[in-house]
């Protein structure tokens, strides 16, 4: 009887690790779990928290399966970018602050497994074109907004990574030639306007006008505590201050899109991360700015929607680039 095979997957983000398991099919996920990423603790520290995860996780599926270790094929790691994809090195990561680290072969000797290196936003995009929002299409754009803005490519059914593995940094096109200082140095980047972080600051800037929004409350009463999230929820209960700063968050992030639209003609693009759970609030005037800008054609062709995997996708496609390298091994 030919035994299951298993594989692991790792989103590394800004502020959380998530890492669980799949069969190598792609059909059944195993014991996701998510922690904290605490970066100050720094790369080492870092490195710790992935491998007991993933030990973790190993422990636990083998107990929902009765599976054995021999039967966990390695693991695919997705972590911000840019990177050296051959030599699995991190090249530089503004919101973790490394440089030039060598990521992968630090957790497969930690780990004992085979392990693999992308871009989380590229494992975020391939989790969904594989089983999730995108499935079936041929040219896919995928954008996460979290921590910070990243991106990923599927052309003609391919995972896109460019001359130097940096592909998709959709989070540092410039949308406002002299705007927002962002994290990478540049100024005027999606990342710095439409980034979790960017929401929220620009939602403390706006309480000097209108100090007596909700958010204040949903935040303890310390702006400090303000987050993106609450500002969408504060929006969804018809809060002005947010819903304002949810209008021009969807300016921004249509216009970025928008041109995405022109350079790609993609079918469909696929946005995720927190920004997923922000609803018709957000999504409906994205689209209204991408029909604004974007040529006719390419609007007509493309549908923008939510990730369905529900904080799963960078660990899919994690799982998913560990299996497009070592494919004879599932």
């Amino acid at each position: 009887m030919k035994r299951t095979h298993y594989v692991l997957g790792v989103d590394l983000g800004g502020t959380k690790i998530s890492v669980g398991a799949m069969t190598a099919d792609g059909e059944r996920r195993y014991a996701l779990d998510s922690k904290p990423t605490l970066a100050a603790d720094g790369a080492d520290a870092v490195v710790g928290r992935i491998v007991a995860m993933i030990d973790a996780t190993i422990a636990q599926t083998m107990k929902e399966t009765g599976a054995a270790r021999e039967d966990f094929l390695g693991v695919g790691i997705g972590s911000p970018g840019p990177l050296d994809r051959k030599r699995g090195l991190v090249i530089t990561t503004p919101n973790l602050g490394w440089h030039d680290f060598p990521l992968r072969d630090r957790v497969a000797k930690a780990s004992g497994l085979r392990a693999t290196l992308d871009n989380d936003a590229n494992c975020a995009t391939l989790g969904e074109w594989w089983i999730g929002a995108a499935r079936g299409a041929q040219n896919v754009v995928g954008i996460t907004i979290g921590t910070g803005i990243g991106g990923g490519l599927i052309l003609n059914g391919r995972l896109y990574h460019g001359a130097s593995d940096a592909a998709g940094e959709i989070g540092h096109t410039t949308i406002d030639s002299t705007g927002r200082r962002c994290n990478c140095g540049n100024y005027g980047c999606l990342e710095a306007y439409a980034s979790g972080p960017a929401i929220a600051n620009r939602a403390r800037e706006a309480l000097v006008l209108t100090p007596d929004s909700i958010i204040v409350e949903m935040a303890g009463g310390n702006p400090a505590n303000i987050t993106a999230q609450m500002v969408y929820d504060a929006s969804a209960k018809g809060d002005e201050l947010a819903r304002d700063v949810v209008r021009e968050t969807a300016r921004f992030i249509g216009t970025g899109v928008a041109n995405l639209l022109n350079i790609f003609n993609p079918e469909v693009v696929v946005l995720a991360g927190g920004v997923a759970q922000a609803g018709e609030n957000l999504f409906g005037p994205v689209r209204a700015e991408v029909r604004r800008r974007a040529f006719k054609p390419n609007v007509d062709a493309c549908r923008i929607v939510a990730g369905t995997l529900d904080g799963a996708a960078g660990v899919v496609g994690a799982v998913a680039t560990f299996l497009a390298e070592y494919p004879a091994e599932a």
